[in-house]
């Protein structure tokens, strides 16, 4: 895999892990994402359940830069060569903006995400499962499926409801009640004609070959609050102190988040220390580490879900009793 040295020199690639059981339309998600990828260079890793990947095909006539494992579950017959395949993607020399990993209808996303994350090059953006609101009561209850399906909708950090259309209102509120249950701190979303927003798999005010992370030129700090991708049910919004966190009082807080939300990220000043630290949260899983060599005022975080005035103020109450002393 990537160095941690040659990964510092360079952001880290956003990834998404696309998981759900066979037929949830996992491939249509995707390609409704590139079509509409808007200049982002967006690698695709895909993988099939048998010899020939179909999927692969379906989304190369949309892509360019398709990468294909075959034969099985992608997170134990094959886990070896998805290593590999991804360290090759964070050392090339001109990074994709967005790495999505297509995951077999019968392999854990979660599993995946896990082998991702032990390259540094790499950062988990979401863990996306799609759900099939026509068959997931079925399919929950299906003694020979229905644990992985449910394994698969437990781990999600996101949670598309797919085919909504076909079946209802009704039908659908009540799928997107039981799944909220199963994943409590995942967002809920319904695919509208299998597209949702851009900002489910990467920060919609983000530009191809942006500077470095979080900071822009300049050490000026820049974010987009509102609604995202045109879609009023997912949106941002930011927080700054120029008071420090005590780091603990933060780890804390940010691991027990009363609100689901996509991701969350933040450069922030910790009491007692001289180095300024990223901060990123996806689904519940929190990453601290120092940030070399920059140089900030304040603490900034932004918040990207789907909120409410409520959330937001709980939110920012967790942040406020994270604060260290004067």
């Amino acid at each position: 895999m990537s160095t941690p040295a040659a990964a510092a020199q360079r952001a880290p690639v956003p990834m998404v892990v696309v998981g759900g059981y066979l037929g949830a339309g996992k491939t249509t998600l995707l390609n409704r994402l590139l079509e509409r990828a808007d200049g982002l260079r967006v690698a695709v890793l895909v993988n099939d359940f048998g010899e020939i990947n179909i999927d692969a095909a379906l989304i190369r006539t949309r892509s360019s830069d398709v990468l294909q494992l075959e034969n099985g579950c992608i997170c134990c017959s094959i886990g070896g060569r998805l290593a590999e395949a991804l360290a090759a993607v964070g050392a090339r020399p001109d990074r994709p903006d967005l790495l999505v990993i297509e995951a077999s209808g019968v392999s854990d996303p979660v599993r995946i995400a896990q082998v991702g994350l032990l390259d540094p090059a790499l950062q988990l953006n979401a863990i996306l499962v799609a759900v099939d609101v026509q068959d997931v009561d079925e399919q929950l209850c299906d003694p020979l499926v229905g644990d992985m399906v449910r394994r698969q909708i437990s781990g999600a950090t996101a949670l598309v409801l797919t085919k909504a259309d076909l079946a209802g209102a009704c039908a659908t509120e009540k799928v997107a009640a039981r799944v909220a249950g199963m994943a409590p701190g995942a967002v809920v979303l319904a695919a509208r004609h299998g597209e949702i927003p851009l900002a489910v798999f990467i920060d919609a005010a983000a530009s191809p070959r942006r500077p470095q992370g979080l900071l822009q030129a300049g050490g000026s700090w820049k974010s987009q609050a509102g609604n995202m991708a045109g879609m009023a049910d997912v949106g941002s919004f930011s927080y700054a102190t120029r008071r420090c966190f005590d780091r603990q009082r933060l780890r804390q807080a940010l691991r027990t988040l009363p609100v689901p939300l996509l991701r969350a990220k933040g450069i922030v000043r910790l009491g007692g220390q001289d180095s300024v630290q990223e901060v990123h949260v996806v689904g519940g899983r929190l990453r601290i580490a120092s940030l070399h060599g920059a140089r900030v005022s304040e603490s900034v975080f932004v918040f990207i879900g789907c909120f409410t005035a409520m959330g937001r103020e709980a939110i920012l109450r967790c942040l406020e009793g994270a604060l260290a002393a004067p």
